[in-house]
């Protein structure tokens, strides 16, 4: 087995929100945010106005240290929609995009609103608290996702009697 590396990123910028981390866990991606990326970043931004949407990703950096490194867990979120806890499935934290990971990194696409002073992004729909660190942007393309998917047989389950759209 190969050894484990340890990897080290730098922040550009930071999420600000004016919301509650109460409030943005109960969201429903519909929360206004800004990240404000820091100025020897500002460069990177150039030719991404334009883009009706881009990927965000950021180190979870509240995480408990018990959110870090479980490989299986309870697909919580749909405990907001209903459902018991003991309904839910054990399934791989791969399987989910539960906070709870071997690595704290979130990936969220997001609507970018506008870039104000060449270095503010307002954005709709990043599930981050504020002050999360920002690791990286990336535009969003059409050929970012892929037109035909699946999903697994017990997540669809599970929208199902959450009442969601499968």
């Amino acid at each position: 087995m190969p050894e484990k590396s340890k990897i080290t990123f730098q922040a550009i910028g930071t999420v600000r929100v004016k919301a509650s981390d109460d409030d943005v866990r109960a969201d429903d991606h519909e929360l206004e945010s800004t990240i404000e990326v820091y100025p020897e970043f500002k460069e990177a931004l150039d030719g991404l106005n334009g883009f009706s949407h881009i990927f965000v990703l950021s180190y979870l950096h509240k995480l408990r240290p018990e959110q870090i490194g479980p490989l299986k867990v309870r697909p919580r979120r749909f405990l907001r929609k209903g459902l018991k806890l003991e309904e839910l499935p054990v399934v791989g934290v791969f399987a989910l995009d539960s906070p709870t990971r071997p690595n704290p990194i979130g990936l969220t696409v997001v609507k970018l609103i506008k870039i104000e002073e060449n270095t503010r992004l307002r954005v709709v729909g990043l599930d981050c608290f504020d002050g999360t660190p920002v690791l990286d942007i990336k535009p969003y393309r059409g050929s970012s996702m892929p037109h035909e998917y699946t999903i697994a047989e017990w997540y669809r389950g599970l929208m199902q009697k959450a009442g969601e759209d499968v």
